[in-house]
């Protein structure tokens, strides 16, 4: 069996092969041109094979280059995998969780107390951010996203369906009725100002000119709005919830519809069981069945 090339050598090539260019891949791992090139040519004579062809403008993989090229990317994202996995468990019961700002505002902040009292030796960190978090960092141990749950790379557990449906002020609902009623009151959009449109429309409640209001870029600040009494909401279940167990919300119309998309919890798999995301997951899931 072959040695094992160092990983010098492996650095050098993967960089030289991403780039095809010795002094961008020297300039990125912080080693000179000529220190780059001889650890290629060293690599070379080790496979016994040319990995690149040299041309006037540049390096080219060679066949040979471009299977291993595959195999030497793979294994580094191991390493770097197994070098975050071993960090997030050096740093003990920190936890650091990435969600939507939607979804800490209306869902976990407001239930988080729970968590805290029931867990006082996990150091729990909340990251807010509308971009799903790349995990390659380390930063970032879970996640609760909001999709499809087509995510093969990641543990995913889902958390949650949701249903879609008007709410408003209880001051509101009373001068409602039904869903003709809904198209003269003020109502609420969160970002696309077609939903509302398609929604009735699923109902067969034509409305070419619905009444003018506010387009707010976060569903929360909606249905803050609707809770303030400014307006009706179109709003997702899960967001809604406990502003409509307090009594803030009211549904002035039954009607409802499916949400095309769920909240899924999700982690890397190889750090997916560690004992804080367990409990944290289990916690989750304990709070959406409720």
């Amino acid at each position: 069996m072959p040695h094992l090339p160092p990983m010098p050598a492996l650095r050098a090539f993967e960089a030289a092969a991403r780039h095809l260019n010795v002094t961008r891949a020297a300039e990125e791992i912080g080693l000179t041109h000529g220190a780059v090139s001889h650890q290629i040519r060293e690599l070379e004579a080790r496979l016994g094979v040319r990995l690149f062809e040299r041309e006037p403008r540049g390096l080219t993989l060679t066949p040979a280059g471009d299977t291993y090229r595959r195999f030497v990317e793979a294994a580094l994202a191991q390493l770097r995998d197994g070098a975050a996995a071993v960090a997030r468990q050096g740093k003990g019961r920190v936890l650091t969780v990435s969600v939507s700002p939607n979804f800490a505002h209306k869902w976990l902040v407001p239930r988080l107390g729970r968590f805290l009292e029931a867990h006082p030796d996990i150091d729990l960190r909340l990251s807010a951010s509308v971009r799903h978090v790349d995990f390659r960092g380390g930063d970032i141990d879970m996640a609760v996203r909001h999709g499809d749950g087509n995510w093969p790379a990641l543990d995913v557990t889902k958390l949650c369906e949701e249903r879609v449906f008007p709410v408003c002020s209880p001051a509101l609902a009373g001068r409602i009725g039904d869903l003709a009623g809904l198209t003269g009151q003020t109502l609420l959009h969160d970002r696309d100002p077609a939903a509302w449109r398609d929604w009735l429309g699923r109902f067969g409640v034509a409305a070419p000119e619905l009444p003018h209001g506010p387009v707010f870029d976060q569903t929360s600040l909606a249905i803050d709005a609707a809770v303030a009494g400014q307006g009706v909401a179109l709003a997702r279940s899960a967001l809604v919830a406990l502003d409509l167990a307090a009594g803030r919300l009211m549904r002035p119309v039954d009607e409802a519809t499916d949400a095309p998309f769920a909240y899924w919890i999700v982690a890397p798999p190889q750090t997916a069981r560690a004992p804080a995301i367990a409990r944290f997951r289990a916690w989750l899931l304990e709070q959406a069945a409720a």
